[in-house]
């Protein structure tokens, strides 16, 4: 099979698949005629050989208690070998539902309550959640936007909240999400410095690590010297491949008492992963699907390029974040002089639905961020509308 324009273009239908990007929009707004550019999940169909492995679990006509083993962590562990020249160890990797449930037992195991948390807003919402949720505080050292809206990671006020004891921790969203950035080698350098030189660990959340566009390159937190002993990491094929309905996910944890930690608190919460359609899933993802997700990110690119275009010629007063990595787009609309409740109302009425970006942090006010993981044809309409209430 062709991985290319065309079979993307063709994406696929998802209207009363109980899909919370479509069906759930329409049951929060009553509108059919909304255009979701919302939730970061995708709008083309699973790769076929992930359609495969669930066809066969489907065809064992039982589905009784499932073993996760060796297979399952090799898989992983091999996947991230050669797409990200990343090695890992089969030892080191826990099976978790979900990352932002990974957040929460990395943070758990990591730190104590009341301890302070730092992150970079604007960042995914659920950073904030996790945090609060579980008695920790909420820690900001916000990005520095440049003039050409590429975001940048404040080192000094980074280590003024951690030479200061206010953050005893660091959360790190890498590729970061919502602003686009594939954080270089560099700069994952300096955090790791800085959080040795003060005694703080690092969770770093690399969920979008497949989602870096040339020439940019993924750099592993695994990667960095220094880090293994101090960073837990989280990624998943779910954001990758669509399948986060299935609930997969893997910590990746390289200091033995950390992971012995997560691992306890998992058993003492009742935290388990890896049903039986979820790992054969998860493995035909790692094993099978590396043409397809090439054929994706060539999609992508030229989508990402598109709406760029478009928005230069018919929005001129939105700036746009240039998008390093991820499949969502940050849309600075302050220029245009709306409330953040008139930006959305306005929004709303053109029958598009998007992020508000006050979901990643009060630096997302007068932002929206845009999923342009659908069919061009989905994104031109969108942006059409669009145009109407921010040209």
């Amino acid at each position: 099979m062709r991985f290319d324009t065309a079979y993307f273009d063709a994406g696929i239908r998802r209207i009363g698949t109980e899909c919370e990007k479509w069906d759930g929009m329409i049951a929060e707004t009553g509108d059919e005629t909304m255009i979701p550019m919302w939730v970061a999940d995708m709008d083309f169909p699973s790769p076929p050989a992930i359609r495969d492995a669930l066809a066969d679990v489907l065809e064992r006509g039982t589905w009784g208690y499932t073993v996760s083993g060796d297979a399952d962590r090799q898989a992983l562990c091999d996947y991230w070998a050669r797409r990200h020249s990343v090695t890992i160890e089969r030892e080191s990797v826990l099976l978790s539902p979900c990352v932002v449930t990974g957040l929460k037992l990395a943070l758990r195991a990591v730190t104590k309550p009341g301890d302070g948390v730092l992150i970079n807003p604007p960042v995914y919402g659920p950073f904030f959640m996790s945090i609060r949720s579980n008695g920790r505080k909420v820690v900001e050292s916000p990005l520095v936007c440049g003039e050409d809206g590429r975001y940048t990671m404040d080192l000094a006020d980074m280590e003024g909240k951690l030479a200061s004891g206010e953050a005893k921790a660091v959360m790190l969203c890498s590729p970061h999400n919502p602003c686009g950035r594939a954080w270089s080698e560099e700069e994952l350098t300096a955090v790791v410095a800085l959080c040795r030189r003060y005694g703080a660990p690092i969770v770093c959340d690399e969920i979008h690590a497949d989602f870096v566009y040339a020439p940019n390159t993924h750099h592993s937190i695994l990667t960095i010297p220094g880090a293994r002993e101090i960073a837990v990491m989280l990624c998943a094929a779910s954001k990758t491949f669509n399948v986060a309905g299935l609930e997969q996910s893997a910590i990746v944890c390289c200091n033995e008492a950390v992971r012995k930690a997560i691992a306890e608190d998992m058993a003492a919460s009742g935290v388990k992963a890896g049903n039986a359609f979820a790992l054969a899933a998860t493995r035909a993802a790692y094993t099978g699907c590396d043409a397809w997700l090439d054929g994706l990110m060539d999609y992508l690119a030229g989508s990402r390029d598109m709406v760029a275009a478009f928005v230069a010629e018919r929005m001129p007063r939105v700036r746009l974040t240039p998008l390093e990595a991820t499949y969502l787009m940050w849309l600075d609309c302050s220029a245009l002089g709306f409330t953040q409740d008139e930006l959305l109302a306005r929004i709303r009425a053109a029958h598009v639905k998007v992020n508000d970006g006050l979901f990643f942090g009060e630096q997302g006010r007068g932002f929206i961020r845009l999923n342009i993981g659908c069919p061009r044809s989905q994104i031109l309409e969108a942006l059409e509308r669009l145009a109407t209430v921010l040209g």
